[in-house]
């Protein structure tokens, strides 16, 4: 099978744990890239979060594509052009926010430079046994500065590509089901992490967002290798012709999964490019 598109997650998948392309995995990337292959990002950070990652992989040099918000907004590295882009509609935005009163978790939303939280000093989540916070690994994360609204959902009168929920694991669990309850048929949800649970508007997901774009870097579904660790991504290893799972991909995406390679502390990435491509 000729492969001439790799989209592939984030972090989990391309990151090690340090947060990091290593140097192996980068160098498979751009190998691929001299040979004419497509490399497409695919993420559930918000497009900013992504721009420094596609630098390191000469993704405008190479007209690749970052697909962010979970596929909600597509952007052309080399032409900065929109490819394709579906936000929630405000009222949906405004509605969710103020059902989220409800719960005891932290709500986050980004508008141009900014993420706004209702308190940047309630920010500490359990995971794994150790306190994360959550709101800095976030706005670190997306490049954004943070700001405090007491209302969000009062606040917000722009469009959203997602709203993001962080709380501890264990609490996200028990109590999604009623989060998402009166939204059902009108959003997406899903968990992008054990700590984060993610809406976007309805239909949204990584395969929607690459099948839009495909037709246009002249690619058929066939030929494209992607790759993935968690929920968010296994719309996107089914689509694919070739749909790896990492070996620290949950249970569920690698039953899913073509193929499992190495974890992303492993280079799992570059692992699998070179079984299957050089």
């Amino acid at each position: 099978m000729t492969i001439k598109a790799i989209a592939m997650d984030m972090d989990g998948t391309l990151l090690n744990e340090g947060k990091i392309i290593s140097s192996k995995t980068k160098a498979a990337l751009l190998e691929a890239q001299r040979q004419g292959i497509k490399v497409i990002l695919a993420s559930g950070r918000p497009t900013p979060g992504l721009f420094k990652y596609a630098e390191e992989l000469a993704m405008e040099e190479y007209d690749g594509i970052g697909l962010s918000f979970n596929g909600a907004h597509v952007l052309d590295y080399q032409t900065n052009e929109v490819l394709f882009e579906q936000p929630l509609p405000l009222e949906t935005s405004k509605a969710i926010l103020e059902h989220l009163k409800n719960f005891d978790v932290k709500p986050m939303i980004c508008h141009q430079k900014y993420m706004y939280v209702n308190d940047v000093f309630d920010n500490q989540i359990n995971f794994a046994n150790e306190e994360i916070n959550i709101i800095e690994y976030e706005a670190r994360a997306g490049g954004y500065k943070l700001c405090e609204v007491n209302d969000l959902a009062g606040f917000c009168d722009f469009p959203l590509h997602k709203v993001l929920v962080a709380a501890d694991p264990d609490y996200l669990k028990k109590h999604y089901q009623e989060m998402m309850r009166p939204f059902e048929g009108q959003v997406s949800a899903l968990f992008s992490a054990p700590f984060y649970f993610e809406f976007t508007d309805l239909g949204i997901t990584k395969a929607k967002a690459i099948a839009a774009v495909l037709p246009k870097l002249n690619v058929k579904k066939e030929e494209l290798m992607a790759f993935g660790d968690g929920q968010n991504d296994q719309a996107m290893i089914e689509y694919a012709g070739i749909g790896v799972a990492m070996d620290n991909a949950t249970t569920e995406l690698k039953q899913a999964a073509d193929d499992i390679t190495l974890s992303n502390n492993e280079d799992g990435i570059a692992h699998a490019l070179e079984k299957y491509l050089f």
